[in-house]
């Protein structure tokens, strides 16, 4: 596997990383039963992802309402040093999965990561997360919460998410970042306008999420197959969006054709082209997923490539904003 540095004096963890977040019910209500069949292929996952020597793990305290982070813990509790393990904490929730907001007060992220290590079973945590900056709590106190657990050594490094520049530089300035997880890829380049260049000015790493654009770049989906929550979150997925955002898709197919692989594994290929302080992470509960993707270390693609994939998809190709 190879290996990328978390920020310019951060972690040294695995190429690509594995989003945990599918192998629980995000959108609220039951989560899959113990030893259930959904239950045992996320397990297997996470195992097959660790023999392949992924070690970046990314969970959220949200994620099944703890459900997430427990299915973790039992899938490294014999092989805690092989995980690196990311947590995003502090979003509220509703039972139905209805989101109520951040809450970003030092004692509430301190409370938030005290429950994290429980469920994971671990001493420390190796990269937390404040989920989102908190619009009611001034972010150097957030940030400074995560300081403190970093001193007493419950987390090794901090990371933040979903923060514009100004926040950035913010929380850069109580405490040093290691990294910024946000969306990037083919359909999402915005941070390319000023966050991934305040990002490399300060010296932190980029955690890319939805590379495959919520399954819109894998070239598998077609008007009517769309799954309903999904798209009621995601307007670039919802019918005239959806019909002209594939046509962007129908050259990467084609390209992913003439190269014998797939488009998920051209789209994961072409954010890891982006630069050695990118680290995408692959969103699946399943190992074949898993094995496909990994495919995508292998790749490499030409300038002329290159050129022809910031064409098809320049600002404006895909439609339909973020949620």
């Amino acid at each position: 596997m190879k290996t990328r540095r978390l920020g310019r004096d951060g972690p040294m963890v695995s190429a690509i990383g594995l989003g945990c977040m599918r192998m629980s019910n995000i959108m609220g209500g039951r989560q899959p039963e113990r030893d259930s069949d959904s239950e045992r292929e996320g397990l297997a996952t996470i195992e097959a992802a660790l023999d392949a020597g992924i070690t970046m793990l990314n969970t959220g305290d949200f994620y099944g309402m703890g459900h997430n982070e427990a299915l973790v813990a039992r899938a490294i509790r014999r092989r805690r040093d092989q995980a690196f393990i990311s947590v995003k904490g502090g979003i509220q929730r509703t039972h139905s999965g209805a989101i109520l907001g951040m809450d970003g007060r030092p004692n509430s992220i301190k409370n938030y990561a005290a429950y994290s290590l429980q469920r994971l079973g671990v001493d420390y945590i190796d990269l937390y997360q404040p989920a989102r900056a908190d619009p009611s709590v001034p972010y150097e106190e957030t940030i400074g919460a995560v300081a403190d657990l970093i001193s007493e050594g419950k987390v090794r490094y901090l990371g933040v998410s979903e923060v514009n520049a100004d926040n950035l530089r913010r929380a850069h300035s109580t405490h040093p970042v290691a990294a910024l997880e946000i969306e990037y890829s083919l359909a999402s380049r915005f941070i390319e306008r000023e966050m991934l260049p305040l990002a490399r000015e300060l010296g932190i790493g980029v955690v890319a999420y939805g590379v495959v654009s919520q399954g819109l770049l894998t070239g598998t989906m077609r008007e009517g197959v769309v799954n309903d929550q999904l798209a009621a979150s995601f307007s670039r997925l919802q019918g005239e969006n959806l019909r002209k955002n594939l046509e962007a898709v129908d050259f990467l197919e084609q390209l992913a054709k003439s190269k014998g692989r797939t488009p998920a594994q051209l789209a994961v290929a072409w954010v890891l082209s982006r630069g050695d302080d990118i680290v995408p992470l692959i969103g699946t509960s399943q190992r074949s997923r898993l094995s496909e993707n990994l495919g995508a270390l292998d790749i490499t693609l030409s300038e002329h490539e290159l050129n022809a994939l910031h064409t098809a998809f320049k600002p404006g190709a895909i439609v339909g904003g973020r949620p």
